[in-house]
């Protein structure tokens, strides 16, 4: 062995202690990567399973809203007022089309496309998928149909899709009433997020925006449906897999007689002024007229800012409901009610007879209250305080009474609140009282304020259902109903559900005191408007100062501007002895109630007490 050869010494010991270190730190590892593979396998098929398949599905099934059709609507005899017309649009699917805009140009020499509706159309298309279908035009006539349908081969990716839309047959006649529907708007959505209603509205374009199909909008709406189909990675249908089909909304009647609607709104012939008319039975409404109304169907299909813009500025202001937001002073109609009050508290009595000089003074004060006869009426009882419209008398007795009686009194009728009518837009007009001109204008109550309340003058204002509802209060003598205009709804097995909120009644310290009163409206009628009629009603008519007139100064009706003049009101019901109807007209800026509302209130009641059609008035 040679001396420089090395010799290597192995330690076997320590080398078997490495191996079996890094062999434990392998396994260790290795089952650590495992436990962490099988953690993350139990978090995906077991822990998140639902949340995965779900996401998976996503990518696979698209959900499709079906939209329900929306309810119908009728009047009390079961005539058509609102329903569903099927219409016509042309839509687009982008990607199909392989130059857009030329394309478009040419789809203009067949069909016209106005500027307005391209701009939108290329507006939308910037935030739109391109394999989904985008409307082009909105509405389609049937001859447009026609000649598309002849040009559609050289249209590739351009369809004609039916639909249903909302459509009122007799346009304006019942606006106010019925409302209309719209497009959901950004407002709308926000509502229906926060009433967490959104989901019940997946797939639905219109919702109601005014009257009876925004307030029952629930009812008229129905559930959606929707059709699950497979799609592709890029969007596009596959196959259909399930169809739930939507539920449609619930047909609706109402209180409307649609024959006495219309002739309200041809008496009123364009002018400012409203007609309600109500079944003192069961306070159903039978007409609730607004004059000048406005088309509600061009609402529905979208109505141009030109149209819209020459609504909003009307003069005349259309999109008012007179008959639920207009207030006027109530004037003389109110003067039964006021001597009512009168015979309740004492101030009068019925065998009361007062001297109208053709003025009265508060004691010791110089100012004179006219009455509109400026010789006066002689010696007055209650009946002739009513017959005549004696102001004299009713300064006198408001005197006697003060604001306090009154204005209690009158929250009764109904006046100064709202009448809780199954639309939203209503006025509570305003029966004031000391706390209220304390709180409206840091001022005390006056005497003169009385005074003016008297003769349904001064700050005193309420709307024509308001008159109506509480006139319907004196000739049922106390009994009364809310207001309203539903009648009934379909359920799903035909019957018909019918509501009536009747409230506790007015009852008097002397029930004899609604015989007097109404006896005296009967008179009234007999010796004016009604002595040829052939049955028996009641009335009493008003005329409301639109502007004051100082004191010595004689009103002009012919020198005063248009808008300035008197309003002419009345307020009446027949048959006298069994009421079916009570009517109240105003008339704006017409002038003397008896001469220009009369004439209206007259020819109603014929029409609906004499109708001759198997006694439809009486149902």
């Amino acid at each position: 062995m040679s001396p420089n050869k090395r010799i290597t010494m192995h330690d076997h010991a320590a080398e078997a202690s490495l191996f079996k270190r890094r062999a434990l730190f392998t396994f260790v590892c290795v089952i650590g990567l495992l436990s962490i593979l099988l953690g993350n396998l139990y978090h995906l098929q077991i822990t998140s399973y639902k949340d995965y398949a779900t996401r998976s599905n996503d990518n696979r099934i698209r959900i499709v809203p079906l939209p329900p059709s929306r309810g119908l609507i009728y009047d009390r005899h079961g005539v058509l007022l609102a329903e569903n017309q099927p219409f016509y649009s042309l839509d687009v699917v982008p990607e199909k089309v392989k130059n857009l805009q030329a394309t478009l140009d040419d789809l203009a020499k067949v069909i016209p496309i106005s500027k307005e509706e391209r701009e939108d159309f290329t507006k939308a298309l910037k935030h739109h998928r391109r394999f989904n279908p985008l409307t082009l035009i909105n509405r389609l006539t049937e001859q447009e149909v026609a000649e598309f349908s002849v040009n559609q081969y050289r249209f590739p990716g351009i369809t004609v899709e039916a639909g249903l839309k909302r459509y009122y047959p007799y346009g304006d006649v019942l606006t106010h009433a019925l409302g209309y529907v719209g497009r959901i708007n950004s407002r709308d959505r926000e509502t229906l997020e926060r009433t967490d209603q959104w989901h019940e509205y997946a797939g639905t374009k219109f919702i109601g925006k005014q009257g009876i199909e925004r307030y029952y909008e629930p009812v008229l709406h129905g559930k959606p449906g929707h059709l699950e189909e497979e799609v592709n990675n890029r969007g596009r249908t596959i196959r259909t897999l399930e169809v739930t089909q939507p539920t449609p909304g619930k047909d609706i009647y109402l209180t409307l007689d649609l024959e006495l609607q219309q002739k309200a709104m041809e008496l009123l012939a364009g002018r400012r002024g409203s007609v309600v008319a109500i079944d003192p039975r069961n306070g159903g409404i039978l007409a609730l007229v607004s004059s000048p109304s406005y088309d509600p169907n061009q609402f529905v299909h979208g109505i141009s800012g030109k149209d819209y813009s020459e609504l909003l500025n009307n003069k005349s202001r259309p999109l008012i409901n007179r008959a639920t937001q207009g207030q006027y002073a109530p004037a003389s109609t109110v003067k039964p009610i006021l001597a009512l009050l009168g015979l309740e508290e004492k101030a009068v009595t019925e065998k009361t007879r007062i001297w109208d000089p053709g003025f009265w003074q508060i004691p010791g004060v110089e100012h004179k209250y006219r009455d509109w006869k400026r010789w006066g009426h002689g010696w007055v009882d209650v009946y002739h305080s009513i017959i005549d419209s004696c102001d004299t008398f009713f300064y006198e007795m408001a005197y006697k009474l003060g604001i306090d009686k009154i204005s209690h009194f009158m929250n009764k009728f109904g006046f100064g609140e709202s009448s809780g009518v199954d639309i939203y837009e209503e006025a509570s007009g305003m029966m004031p009282s000391r706390e209220w001109k304390q709180h409206k204008y840091r001022q005390p109550w006056y005497i003169g304020d009385t005074i003016s309340v008297g003769i349904g003058q001064g700050y005193w204002t309420t709307t024509p259902l308001q008159l109506a509802a509480a006139i319907t209060i004196l000739a049922n003598k106390g009994r009364r109903f809310t207001p309203h205009l539903l009648k009934s709804i379909k359920n799903e097995d035909g019957s018909l559900n019918t509501p009536v909120d009747e409230k506790s009644p007015i009852v008097l310290k002397n029930p004899k005191n609604w015989i007097i009163i109404n006896e005296a409206m009967r008179l009234t009628a007999h010796k004016s408007r009604f002595t040829d009629a052939k049955y028996t009603a009641a009335m009493k008519t008003g005329t409301a100062q639109v502007f004051s007139v100082a004191q010595g100064e004689k009103y002009d009706h012919d020198n005063v501007a248009e808008r300035l003049r008197d309003n002419a009101l009345i307020v009446a019901y027949a048959p006298y002895e069994h009421p079916r109807i009570v009517l109240a007209v105003v008339l704006e800026n017409a002038g003397w109630g008896g001469a220009n509302a009369g004439p209206v209130a007259r020819a109603l009641l014929d029409e609906y007490i004499l109708r001759d059609n198997k006694g439809k008035s009486a149902k």
